[in-house]
């Protein structure tokens, strides 16, 4: 039993020396997506007390860039690329929650879309995660983008590119793999999956996820796979649709299924059931 305890202590060495701290990982996204969206008026009053807060959070990411870089000139390069990025990436959000705005005849409001929908808090986590994945940041991306998961049953991998407008509706259950490429103005249903086929860990460096591209619809329970898929643009993907081959632009691509609804009274035969 002692070796085995001993074993567990040497590995969780192993563990800190190469893992961001998780709760302040946790707490760094959340103040993050809170100073760019969730107002607080008794804390929030002045310009002034924003540049603070901006200030707290760079502080923030640094130490947990630092934690897995372990070298304060390389962190310090990372972390003034990611609050450079900022105004850019906070400018797409907006977008996407336009877009989500514009689509969906529930929303009521951009500050509805920004404080309720999962879908856009994904999509924020995973644009910020993205840029720290661009920048080269180990490890801390994918502890972001599975918190998210975590909080929304989303699973978008830091490396996949997605431009802009874009639109998850409900969205539990999707999976947007490592090397997915998304265009403009798409449209994700939940359940839906953009994976790649099997493939073996040498080919780690390929390109294993579908290309999706402008003004697609991706109804939900879709399954798409494979690094050479691509669907052309201004397509719509049925529900539960699975595809491993490319879809030109302006398709439908659809499941098709028979529902029979019989009226039971009067039962037009005899049904008989054996369980």
């Amino acid at each position: 039993m002692k070796a085995f305890v001993t074993e567990v202590f040497e590995q969780q060495k192993k563990a800190m020396t190469a893992f961001p701290d998780n709760v302040l990982a946790k707490e760094f996204i959340d103040k993050f997506f809170d100073f760019l969206f969730i107002p607080h008026p008794q804390r929030k009053q002045t310009v002034a007390d924003l540049e603070k807060e901006f200030e707290s959070l760079k502080s923030y990411l640094s130490t947990l860039i630092y934690d897995v870089v372990g070298d304060s000139v390389q962190t310090q390069k990372m972390a003034d690329g990611f609050f450079e990025s900022t105004p850019g990436i906070y400018k797409k959000l907006l977008q996407d929650a336009e877009a989500i705005l514009s689509f969906d005849p529930a929303a009521k409001s951009i500050e509805e879309v920004l404080v309720a929908y999962p879908g856009f808090y994904a999509t924020a986590i995973y644009r910020f995660s993205h840029e720290l994945h661009t920048l080269g940041v180990k490890i801390l991306p994918r502890f972001f983008s599975e918190y998210a998961h975590s909080k929304t049953g989303i699973d978008i991998h830091p490396g996949a590119t997605i431009g802009h407008s874009f639109i998850i509706d409900h969205g539990t259950g999707i999976v947007i793999g490592e090397t997915t490429v998304i265009g403009n103005r798409v449209k994700i249903y939940q359940g839906v999956t953009l994976g790649g086929l099997s493939v073996s860990k040498d080919k780690a460096q390929v390109k294993r996820h579908p290309s999706i591209e402008d003004n697609v619809t991706i109804y939900s329970g879709a399954t798409i796979l494979g690094g050479d898929t691509v669907i052309g643009h201004d397509s719509v993907i049925g529900g539960n649709v699975w595809l491993t081959n490319s879809v030109l632009p302006f398709s439908i691509v659809y499941h098709k299924s028979e529902v029979i609804i019989k009226d039971k009274n009067p039962l037009p035969e005899a049904l008989n059931f054996v369980i």
